[in-house]
């Protein structure tokens, strides 16, 4: 396993693809307590603003993450 020594702040979770949302956002939160995570259904309208606060996590019908969540 590897050390998170690293002062770099996480910004993208493709490792998140094919869970269950709600834990994704969970872990999102965890690795990166600056930002927000929410699960949105996929198709859902959404703003364009591009917000550093912000990890929208794209869900299916099942609850199941259907792409990288990234802040955005």
């Amino acid at each position: 396993m590897a050390s998170s020594t690293s002062t770099e702040t996480k910004n993208s979770w493709p490792e998140l693809v094919g869970t269950k949302g709600e834990e994704a956002a969970a872990t999102i939160i965890r690795e990166n307590p600056s930002v927000k995570a929410h699960t949105v259904n996929e198709g859902s309208f959404v703003t364009f603003d591009m917000r550093r606060d912000r990890v929208r996590v794209w869900i299916d019908e099942h609850g199941v993450v259907t792409k990288a969540p990234k802040i955005g």
